[in-house]
Order: C-alpha cells, then structure tokens, then sequence
C-alpha cells in the first residue's frame, strides 16, 4: 500500500540529510514542498530530479483531501518543509491527521531538527521539558506565556531575528530577568553560536548585537 512519508531536511548544513531520506526522495512519486524554490537547492545538490509541488500553510485546507487521494490511488508521497522535520512548527500536521483518519500509513523519518541540538547544548535540563515552538504573534500570546508561568520544565521556543528581542523582553518579564535562558542561532551553519546566562544578560547582549538568523530559545523551568 502506498504512504505519506516524512522527511527531515537539513536546518543548515546540507550534509545533514541521511542516505535513506535522499534514497526515498528519489524513489517516491511526488515530493510536497513548503517552499518549492528552498527545496530545489537541496534536490540540486543530491541529484533528485523528482516532481515537486508546493504544499504549505496557505493552501494545505484545499490540497489535504486531494493528496490523501492519490496516496490512496497508489502514489507514494513525500513531504519535506523548508528546514526540519514536516509537522513540527512546519506545515503537516492537517495532512497526517487525514491519512490517520481514512487508515493511510504514515512514516517519519529520523533526521534534523533545530530544537533538540539546542537543547543538548543549552546546559539546562533536558531530562523533560516542553516544546513550544513559535509563541502566537499577537491573540493568545499573553495568555499562553501566563500559563507557562509555573511550568518547572525546560521550555523551548523558536524565533525570527526580527522578533527576537521582544519575545526576549516578554519572556523577561513573565519569568523574571534572573531566569536561565540559552539562544542558539544558525545551528549547523558556519557561524552556529549559543549564548547563555540570564534574561537581563541576553538583552543587554542581543541590543548590543543585532540578532541574525533563526533562533531557538531555552529557558529554565520554575525551580520547586
């Protein structure tokens, strides 16, 4: 029976694909794309010359029925995001949770994600924690980081240079400036960079430093 497969993509560092994920996007019959002109430079660089189409957040509602079609008319399809693994703050998820539903089967594959490299190097606990990916840009934002107030996990974020220092800011003051944060940014790239300390020191270093590249932030959970 054909299958939705999900492929991670490098973060950074093409190098970082694995044997099998190149194998399977040249095998399977179409790859979905969030950014077809991004995932052409990954495809160049492996030789996959396979269909590609373009399958991102503005137009997954009205593809997903469509797409679960042909996987259940016998096209295997691949899904890969910009960078990372599909799904996970990636387009995705409306997709699987359709083949779930009509009995379609659904493989990941292992590979590259920002999260988990940042929090290995943060020097934060990382025994449990929380994944919260990209805070809501406005509604809901306030509302979320109120009820994150008490979490003891480590929490981790993602977010864009442009961003960066408010988010910081608002974090700051739901935490306290005192809290441990770790910020990577350009994980794997050559100019890869983890900066810890407190609030109040990330600030201060991110004013002086303006913030380039996509950033996953760290933050120590409420000590008991």
């Amino acid at each position: 029976m054909a299958k939705l497969i999900l492929v991670p993509t490098p973060v950074g560092n093409l190098e970082d694909m694995t044997f099998r994920a190149v194998r399977l996007l040249k095998e399977v019959d179409v790859i979905l794309a969030e950014d077809t002109r991004t995932s052409m430079i990954l495809l160049k660089h492996y030789d996959i010359r396979n269909r590609l189409q373009s399958y991102h957040k503005f137009n997954e509602h009205r593809q997903t029925e469509k797409i679960v079609e042909r996987i259940r008319g016998g096209e295997n399809v691949a899904l890969i995001s910009d960078a990372g693994t599909p799904s996970v703050s990636d387009p995705g998820f409306l997709l699987v949770r359709e083949c779930v539903r009509q009995g379609v089967e659904v493989e990941c594959l292992p590979g590259a994600t920002a999260f988990v490299p940042a929090l290995a190097v943060s020097g934060l606990p990382n025994d449990r924690f929380c994944f919260e990916g990209f805070l809501p840009l406005k509604k809901g934002r306030q509302t979320r980081l109120r009820a994150l107030a008490t979490e003891e996990r480590s929490m981790v974020f993602y977010e864009s240079p442009l961003r960066l220092l408010k988010t910081l800011t608002r974090l700051s003051e739901t935490f306290g400036e005192d809290r441990p944060v770790s910020v990577s940014r350009e994980l794997s790239k050559r100019f890869e960079e983890t900066v810890r300390g407190t609030f109040k020191d990330l600030l201060h270093h991110f004013s002086v430093n303006e913030p380039r590249g996509e950033f996953v932030i760290v933050v120590a959970g409420l000590e008991k």
